[in-house]
């Protein structure tokens, strides 16, 4: 029987429990008309997934497998042609569902169901198989290795709205500020700025990170710990537009006050997360020079696939800080171990077997 990764029930409270990880046997899969099973070849983590550890996200459950990156090979279908079409193909999986193509959000009256370790979906990633709708799936860009393609399906997906959808700065020429660089998302931001011409700059709290962001294509950056650094940021930027046209953040915070400093008047601010706390403030002074905070999600199965066509046309290769190999408990308990202390650069993967698998199939 195939086999999955999932956490397990212990007494505790929220953010103050861990639950531990174990490996569990999961059903063969039977396809129905329209579905499709992927045997899995790579699988990453997200911060979701610390913080379902933690009991501190949404409807978290036991019992289904945790994760919603995921990449592999379609190793059996339900009868219908259109997922017949799939069989024997490469494929990334959208990491949820019910959000078609609303470009205000979920069409779903339940809301966005984002896949692993929690009770409104229940498929995940880390494992050997898993079964999925057709209409969730889409070719693999053939440029990536399979650590490569399942590290960008979420943050990929986050980013793009960000960016391209909520930001209103995915222009040439623009000055884009992101911020606490070395995360999933704010790299995969890094690299579609990049890619689009912005000028792009970043905060970190690890000079090394700056470093490594410089190298992937961004015009430079500052410590978000040293005093005032957002005028030592606004003096990096280019001369005759000394200014910040959007920022993406992930962090909250002091973002609104320092933010408005550097952001020209209707400036910008898309936050796709709210890491240092739940709530912030929004000054009188940002809305005099009317800056914009505009809240942003993942994104819909539309955006998804605009997503993975630019990967593919632009040739992007996501940043994968370390990967480990197998459905190892206690080398995916590594990997977290990472992500909370927020080591990584990157994204976090496991590789698995699904491709040697489905070649027996």
């Amino acid at each position: 029987m195939p086999s999955a990764i999932v956490i397990k029930k212990i007494e505790g409270k929220p953010g103050k429990v861990y639950y531990p990880l174990e490996k569990i046997s999961i059903p063969e899969p039977h396809p129905k008309d329209n579905e499709t099973v992927i045997s899995l070849t790579a699988a990453a983590l997200n911060h979701r997934d610390l913080f379902i550890r933690q009991h501190l996200y949404p409807g978290t459950t036991f019992g289904v497998p945790l994760l919603a990156d995921g990449v592999g090979i379609v190793s059996s279908t339900g009868s219908s042609p259109r997922a017949k079409q799939w069989l024997n193909k490469r494929v990334i999986l959208n990491p949820g569902t019910g959000w078609k193509d609303d470009a205000d959000g979920p069409e779903h009256p339940k809301g966005y169901a984002i896949m692993g370790g929690t009770k409104s979906n229940p498929a995940g990633c880390l494992a050997d198989v898993v079964t999925l709708d057709e209409a969730e799936l889409e070719a693999c860009p053939e440029h990536l290795s399979d650590e490569e393609a399942a590290a960008f399906p979420l943050t990929g997906l986050t980013a793009w709205r960000a960016f391209f959808v909520k930001s209103g700065n995915a222009v040439a020429g623009r000055n884009i500020l992101l911020t606490g660089i070395g995360g999933g998302v704010a790299l995969m931001a890094l690299q579609f700025g990049v890619a689009q011409g912005c000028n792009v700059y970043v905060t970190s709290g690890d000079q090394a990170k700056i470093d490594k962001a410089v190298k992937l294509g961004a015009k430079g950056g500052v410590s978000y710990k040293e005093k005032d650094w957002e005028k030592k940021l606004q003096g990096l930027l280019p001369e005759g537009r000394k200014w910040v046209d959007a920022i993406i953040d992930g962090a909250g915070g002091d973002v609104v006050s320092k933010g408005s400093r550097l952001l020209k008047a209707g400036g910008v601010i898309s936050i796709y997360g709210m890491t240092v706390s739940p709530k912030m403030d929004f000054l009188m002074s940002a809305v005099l020079r009317n800056i914009e905070v505009r809240g942003s999600t993942m994104g819909s199965r539309k955006e998804f696939a605009e997503m993975v066509q630019f990967v593919r046309e632009k040739k992007i290769k996501p940043v994968v800080s370390r990967s480990v190999h197998g459905l190892d408990v206690e080398l995916i308990d590594g990997l977290f171990e990472d992500m909370k202390s927020a080591k990584q650069f990157g994204k976090l993967v496991v590789t698995l077997d699904g491709g040697k698998s489905a070649a027996k199939l």
